[in-house]
């Protein structure tokens, strides 16, 4: 009787579960030791998120920053399944899908990832749009367009929360509306992106006030209406005017990861050792945003793409240990820069001693970018159009 190959079920294909598949797939199994690795999403396609920004303006293409999980995965003996997850017995070592068969498993990697919280607030779960998702940045595109066209003179946009994300995504709007545009961004901190470098921080005050975006520090958000929006400072609550509010305040885990009867932090994260692992549960890791962990030095690791991508090495290479019985690697981090994006062709880029602004923060913020990437195949095609656009554009003669 044939012996069957151990099953690795990794449920969420973003930075850490596909990034994970792939490096599985790489590493030197022997003929007997080699796994069925099976990824697990929702979605059909991958999204490299911090590149969803540029679909507001129109820099890049779906295919750039969403390329199919199909065509990812083609040379590669991973098994896909496009399904959403209805439930994991860790007792069974099953995961049950929501319109498919149920998959058992002898390693998990749970890494699902978070959804934007809609219901902090009145009225944001009708009116509020979030922007985490290729779905949302379509439903933002469909509702720019029907206020381009409007007789209106002003667009006015409210934008909640002054992070990474809500700073990113205002100053590519205000590029994109140019004078028409009258952008608000809302934060309940007395500063934006609170937890960056002083001079990324500076950078983007620059850009927002550039752009004219007005700054709302020290407000929270009461409620909202169809076209308003109720913001309190200093305990005055004024109502405001209002075409569209995007939300990009906090993260919730994934209702199937809170349900399940490990040990979980306050927020529902799984809490892991530092070799990504579930408390007490050897065969199974966790990694991204569900996942509380602390790294060799106890340092706490940030719920980034920065942290999920080097997690996912880590990861692969603990389930590689494990199965052919090696010592486990404890996760480092690394702090390798912040880059960010400040409208069209300008950014801000800090690491590896470097502090730059500008285009050629624009320019290291696409190399570093291109080369993350999930495989040497997608990171040729990108380039190569990254390369010859231009060249095209300044071929092809104006109307």
């Amino acid at each position: 009787m044939t012996q069957q190959p151990t099953r690795i079920c990794i449920l969420g294909g973003g930075f850490g579960g596909l990034y994970t598949a792939l490096k599985l797939s790489q590493l030197p199994w022997t003929k007997l030791e080699k796994p069925e690795i099976v990824l697990v999403d929702q979605r059909d396609r991958f999204l490299f998120s911090p590149l969803l920004y540029e679909l507001v303006t129109g820099e890049l293409q779906t295919w750039e920053i969403a390329p199919p999980f199909t065509e990812l995965l083609a040379n590669t003996d991973i098994r896909f399944c496009q399904n959403a997850i209805a439930e994991i017995d860790t007792q069974a070592q099953q995961v049950q899908l929501q319109d498919g068969p149920t998959l058992s498993y002898d390693y998990l990697v749970v890494a699902l990832g978070g959804e934007t919280p809609l219901d902090l607030v009145p009225g944001a779960g009708e009116y509020a749009l979030p922007f985490r998702a290729l779905a949302d940045a379509y439903t933002l595109e469909e509702r720019l367009r029907l206020l381009e066209t409007s007789e209106a003179d002003r667009i006015r946009i409210a934008i909640v929360g002054a992070g990474y994300s809500g700073v990113e995504l205002a100053c590519k709007l205000a590029d994109r509306l140019g004078d028409r545009g009258r952008l608000r961004l809302v934060e309940q901190a007395d500063q934006i992106l609170r937890t960056s470098p002083e001079f990324n921080r500076e950078a983007a005050q620059k850009a927002l006030e550039e752009r004219g975006v007005w700054l709302d520090l020290d407000t929270k958000v009461e409620s909202l209406g169809p076209e308003t929006i109720s913001l309190e400072y200093k305990g005055q609550v004024d109502t405001l005017p209002v075409e569209l509010v995007l939300w990009t305040v906090g993260t919730r885990i994934n209702p199937v990861v809170r349900s399940l009867p490990l040990k979980q932090n306050q927020r529902g994260q799984l809490v892991t050792t530092p070799t990504l692992q579930v408390v007490d549960h050897a065969n199974i890791f966790a990694l991204g945003d569900l996942a509380d962990c602390r790294d060799a030095e106890g340092k706490q690791v940030p719920s980034t793409a920065q942290a999920a991508f080097q997690q996912a090495d880590y990861t692969s290479w603990n389930l590689w240990a494990s199965i052919t019985g090696r010592p486990l690697l404890p996760f480092r981090y690394q702090q390798l820069g912040e880059v960010m994006t400040l409208g069209t062709d300008n950014a801000t880029f800090t690491g590896m001693g470097l502090k730059l602004e500008g285009s050629f923060a624009h320019l290291a913020r696409r190399l570093a970018y291109l080369y993350r990437l999930p495989t040497l195949e997608h990171q040729l095609k990108v380039g190569m159009n990254w390369i010859a656009s231009p060249i095209l554009e300044w071929l092809t003669p104006s109307s």
